[in-house]
């Protein structure tokens, strides 16, 4: 497992395939504010509820300057299914390595059911324009998390 990244840390840089299949690379959205979220499997309940709020939040954030990423250890035709099933608008990425979730410290020992097992942390990052974290949440709850983190970043 991958450290914690905090404010003022450098945001590990990735390049990840979406799911239709094409590259998205971090360092490429340089001058725009990215909202990176990690979550462990599409089409779960809780990964739907937070998908569909950022889906539903998009128009707002977009307005605000942010770009959001979706990311989860799932392959790009199980996102694809996930975007066309629940119509979201959000880009999902397929980390099948968990590499970036490991780098950015996503991944590891959670509790679950009150047993400590090993797999995704649910938890959002928020990468400044200069590829810096601003903020950065760890076992976050899907449900209200959209919410709150409209309210911490001070967005309408």
């Amino acid at each position: 497992m991958g450290d914690r990244l905090v404010p003022g840390d450098t945001a590990p840089d990735f390049t990840l395939p979406d799911d239709t299949g094409s590259q998205v690379t971090l360092s490429d959205l340089r001058g725009r504010r990215v909202i990176v979220y990690f979550y462990p499997a599409a089409m779960t309940p809780g990964c739907t509820t937070q998908a569909c709020d950022f889906s539903e939040s998009l128009d707002s954030l977009t307005r605000d300057g942010y770009t959001v990423l979706g990311i989860s250890p799932d392959s790009p035709s199980r996102l694809a299914t996930f975007r066309e099933r629940d119509h979201l608008t959000i880009p999902l990425l397929a980390d099948e390595d968990r590499s970036v979730m490991n780098a950015w410290g996503a991944y590891g020992e959670k509790k679950l059911y009150g047993k400590t097992v090993e797999g995704v942390i649910r938890s959002t990052v928020v990468v400044d324009e200069s590829g810096t974290v601003s903020h950065a949440f760890y076992n976050v709850k899907a449900t209200g998390h959209v919410a709150k983190l409209r309210r911490d970043l001070g967005i309408e």
